[in-house]
């Protein structure tokens, strides 16, 4: 590794696996903490968290856990100020919980819509709001959104709510790069296109029929001009490239990471 963000300070939000493997929130601590930074990795999950710092002090980083479900702002508070208290600064905030529900329009409950637009959406502008002012104080900061190409094209699944949250969260971050540009605060999002990850599994395999996940996968590889999914370390990258220095110059951007899919026509 390069160091290229050695002396940063990191909070990760979903920083934990849902399953074995590699979801993009564990990937991107690794990989922050490989280029040198200090982590916070926060997630609902704490034994999930408590893996992702096992394996960047295993490797020589330093990490934090903290439990925090981010659409409470009681718990978004807490992680700020544990933080804060440890380090004595935030430089970048990765916003990467999600969850996926099915369901077109008509057969969405009202609750379920409530539940996924507090964790997509919801939780993005909580922590937002709080970190703000603390990289504005410092006159410096990196927030990195983790959308999706669902916010900007159909990807053949009915989830009205994961479209619908990650679409909104491409104005939302270009809200905060305006208002913050000119005071040294950048704001980008990643937008994933389709991977292989642990929550793919868990949440889209009953969508390609009767929970077959070699099917799903196999599916989903076709769709890809490139000819196969992307995975983890892919969002994980992008997310790093738009933490770093080496993107100083870049804000209010959506970088796509899909391996071709809406550069086609069909």
């Amino acid at each position: 590794m390069t160091g290229r963000l050695e002396g940063k300070v990191a909070i990760v939000t979903g920083a934990g696996s849902i399953g074995p493997g590699w979801g993009n929130g564990k990937a991107i601590a690794v990989l922050f903490a490989r280029e040198g930074a200090r982590l916070v990795a926060a997630d609902l999950n704490e034994t999930a968290a408590a893996d992702t710092r096992a394996i960047i002090e295993g490797e020589g980083g330093t990490c934090a856990v903290v439990r925090a479900d981010v659409s409470r702002a009681d718990d978004v508070a807490a992680m700020i100020a544990h933080c804060l208290a440890i380090y004595g600064r935030i430089d970048v905030l990765v916003n990467n919980v999600g969850i996926v529900s099915l369901g077109g329009v008509a057969a969405v409950d009202e609750a379920e819509w409530d539940r996924v637009m507090a964790v997509n959406l919801k939780s993005m502008f909580l922590t937002c709001k709080a970190v703000l002012p603390v990289m504005e104080r410092q006159g410096a900061g990196a927030i990195v959104n983790i959308a999706s190409i669902a916010g900007i094209r159909d990807t053949g699944i009915a989830y009205v709510t994961y479209n619908t949250t990650k679409g909104a969260v491409l104005p939302f971050t270009r809200s905060i790069a305006m208002e913050y540009a000119r005071r040294g605060v950048r704001a980008n999002c990643v937008l994933p296109g389709l991977l292989d990850t642990p929550m793919v599994e868990a949440g889209l395999a009953g969508a390609y029929g009767a929970g077959d996940i070699a099917r799903m996968k196999a599916i989903r590889a076709g769709q890809v001009p490139m000819g196969r999914m992307g995975d983890a370390w892919d969002t994980a990258h992008a997310a790093l490239f738009l933490a770093s220095d080496e993107a100083k110059y870049v804000t209010g951007a959506e970088l796509v990471v899909d391996g071709g899919i809406t550069a086609k026509f069909s």
